[in-house]
């Protein structure tokens, strides 16, 4: 692959990576002041300031990761490891409209249930691709584990 369309390949993936994050931040930026704030936390949920930078390194390396295994074999060698994270990343917007565009804490648990095991077997097929693929989903594989406990949390105090 010449290095030409391996950077543009690049910048595809960190575009749909960040695409997901811009659908997400549709639905969150305008409750995290308003709805978001009035609900009952645990006293381990972080502060607000924290989840843009968290989210944003993250973002970069599943682009990272999908563009590895990507350019390794391309759409049509990569086609399941690539569905897989298409799908995840479809599950992790769905999550924000749900937890915060519905006001959904609920609903959104199960969500992200769904999207663990999405995360997961991304990353195995990914890890399977290219490990260093998946060494790059595991902080991801991490925080949305620690996200879902904070869900619970949030739905529990607020039920």
């Amino acid at each position: 692959m010449n290095l030409t369309r391996s950077f543009i390949g690049l910048g595809v993936w960190i575009g749909i990576c960040f695409g997901a994050a811009f659908i997400g931040s549709i639905f969150t930026n305008s409750s995290i002041p308003t709805w978001y704030a009035d609900l009952a936390k645990p006293s381990w949920t972080p502060p607000d300031w924290v989840f843009g930078p968290v989210w944003s390194a993250l973002y970069l390396m599943m682009a990272l990761a999908a563009w590895l295994v990507w350019r390794r074999g391309g759409l049509a060698a990569a086609s399941v490891p690539i569905t897989l994270f298409v799908l995840q990343l479809a599950l992790n917007a769905t999550w924000s409209i749900l937890f915060f565009g519905l006001k959904m804490p609920g609903a959104a648990l199960g969500e992200i249930v769904i999207l663990w095991f999405a995360i997961l077997a991304t990353t195995i097929a990914f890890w399977r691709a290219t490990p260093i693929a998946g060494y790059l989903l595991l902080p991801y594989l991490l925080w949305v584990t620690f996200a879902a406990g904070l869900n619970f949390a949030i739905w529990r105090l607020n039920t």
